[in-house]
């Protein structure tokens, strides 16, 4: 169930005091880009409680039961200890998750791509995707396996958003004369936008696996600009408040900065109520965050949610 007050942010927060106990975590790239000429949305919003408690009760099951999040986390070998904390935390919330790694591993359950660049990954893990699932999900998750994502919160923001138009969604960053989606906070993906991607995938001119000026670039920048010659542009995700959704930095990092910042106002300067992903999480950070978000719980407090995303069948999600 998602939480449209403040208790959410008071069980990240906590997360993140505990985080902060444990280390410092290191800084990720940040930042914003300008609005793209040609581009008719460059920031899009979540929809706010009042859009919500408009909409009759038959059409709120009806549009928290038809928002279905496949999610794909790219890992390699070496990152086994995160691997084992996404797998037994957060991915448990995904309608269905699947780990795509640079190559077979006993000890999990992978998808083996056979290749330990993450260009290539990535281009592989989508085109797998796009082949398996196409008819069977419209909203397409990406992350890293850093990344603690709130999936409910991701479907609240993905509420009233149509997947047959192009998403292409995250912390959106400029680089030159180019805008992307930052991988390092998730890159979600419409139908659409994957069905497009998958085409130019097929285009060696377009959007290469290797060779040229494009390889040079990181994997998040790469697919932009596949997306881009597809028509599809990088999207910021924000809530109804402005506040960015998908961030790049651990919960730890973003407050130490709010207390630099806003001394006074350390849980309104550091993150959004509705935050979707931090970043940067070493896995015992992801385990503590798990506490602080889905089971720390005021005995007594009564919840007024208007929607509820229920797991799906067969989960064992918390």
């Amino acid at each position: 169930m998602i939480s449209e007050s403040s208790s959410f942010i008071k069980g990240v927060v906590l997360g993140g005091a505990f985080c902060m106990l444990v280390t410092l975590l290191g800084h990720i790239k940040v930042g914003h880009g300008t609005k793209a000429h040609h581009h008719e949305h460059h920031h899009i919003q979540a929809p706010n409680k009042e859009d919500v408690l408009n909409l009759s009760e038959g059409e709120r099951v009806e549009l928290s039961k038809n928002i279905h999040v496949y999610c794909i986390i790219l890992v390699k070998p070496k990152d086994l200890g995160h691997w084992a904390a996404a797998r037994e935390t957060w991915s448990k919330h995904c309608d269905k998750a699947e780990f795509y790694s640079s190559e077979k591993v006993k000890v999990f359950d992978s998808v083996a791509v056979n290749t330990n660049d993450m260009w290539a990954m990535m281009r592989k893990a989508y085109k797998i995707t796009y082949e398996r699932y196409k008819d069977e999900f419209s909203w397409f998750f990406l992350a890293y396996p850093t990344t603690f994502a709130i999936i409910e919160n991701l479907k609240y923001f993905l509420l009233k958003k149509d997947p047959s138009q192009p998403f292409y969604i995250g912390h959106t960053v400029k680089s030159g004369d180019l805008e992307y989606v930052d991988g390092e906070g998730g890159i979600v993906l419409s139908i659409e936008s994957l069905r497009r991607l998958s085409r130019v995938l097929e285009d060696p001119d377009k959007c290469p696996e290797q060779g040229g000026m494009i390889w040079k670039l990181a994997e998040d920048k790469q697919l932009a600009i596949c997306l881009k010659y597809t028509g599809v542009f990088a999207e910021n995700a924000e809530d109804s408040e402005g506040k960015d959704v998908f961030n790049t930095k651990s919960v730890g990092a973003l407050i130490k900065e709010a207390m630099s910042t806003h001394p006074q106002q350390v849980v309104d300067g550091c993150c959004s109520d509705m935050a979707i992903t931090f970043s940067g999480l070493a896995p015992n950070h992801m385990h503590v965050m798990m506490y602080g978000v889905y089971r720390l719980r005021p005995y007594g407090h009564s919840y007024s949610d208007a929607l509820v995303f229920l797991p799906p069948p067969g989960s064992d999600n918390d």
